[in-house]
């Protein structure tokens, strides 16, 4: 008999399978690859710009505008995947040696810290596009309106706030700790309710490596 065809992938498999983790992350690293790429134009631009001068004596114009504008808009798209990736500097000299629930709740508190610079930063930054655009600000020498530069910023500052990181953080914390807790109960209990608490460790165990 023929072989049956597996169903095909709908787009509600796909919308399912699609997390928001999942599509938070594509986000950032669509934001990050953009800002590589403007990096990588305007490093290409400046050394046209330095080429030409040290040679034939011409250069780019606006190539200071065109680097100050690229720059801004990469710092901003660059945000989101450096929160996601919880790679921002840390000087924890004074939190080295606290206990690890003491730095998850101060890593907590600077994420909700964070959230709230950058919801204040998003604000700003979108009427200080609508401003731009009002007024029709533009650079001195390109005449580039200002105002694209502020509505680039506007979704990657937005984007930054990443309160699902955080609760997953939160979540996986207290699997860990109830992990903890099991293995430590069936310790002190009688042996034959010993395998029901490891297999209570084990779930949390297995639910917090999900979670990573």
């Amino acid at each position: 008999p023929p072989k049956s065809c597996p169903p095909r992938a709908g787009p509600r498999l796909f919308f399912e399978r699609v997390t928001p983790l999942k599509l938070l992350s594509f986000l950032a690293q669509a934001c990050a690859v953009l800002a590589g790429l403007l990096l990588t134009a305007i490093t290409l631009v400046t050394c046209l710009s330095l080429i030409g001068r040290n040679t034939t004596g011409q250069t780019l114009v606006g190539d200071y505008e065109l680097t100050a504008v690229a720059a801004g808009a990469a710092v901003a798209l660059f945000m989101p995947w450096c929160q996601l990736k919880r790679e921002h500097i840390i000087v924890d000299f004074f939190t080295a040696r606290l206990p690890a629930s003491a730095n998850a709740w101060l890593d907590r508190f600077g994420a909700l810290v964070l959230a709230i610079v950058m919801a204040l930063l998003t604000w700003r930054t979108g009427v200080g596009a609508l401003s731009a655009h009002s007024s029709q600000t533009t650079t001195m020498m390109l005449g580039f309106p200002e105002w694209i530069v502020y509505t680039a910023m506007v979704p990657p500052l937005a984007l930054t706030p990443d309160q699902r990181r955080a609760m997953l953080d939160r979540l996986t914390t207290r699997l860990a700790e109830a992990g903890r807790a099991a293995d430590q109960a069936a310790k002190d209990s009688p042996p034959h309710a010993q395998p029901a608490l490891r297999a209570i460790a084990d779930t949390a165990r297995d639910g917090q490596t999900k979670l990573r």
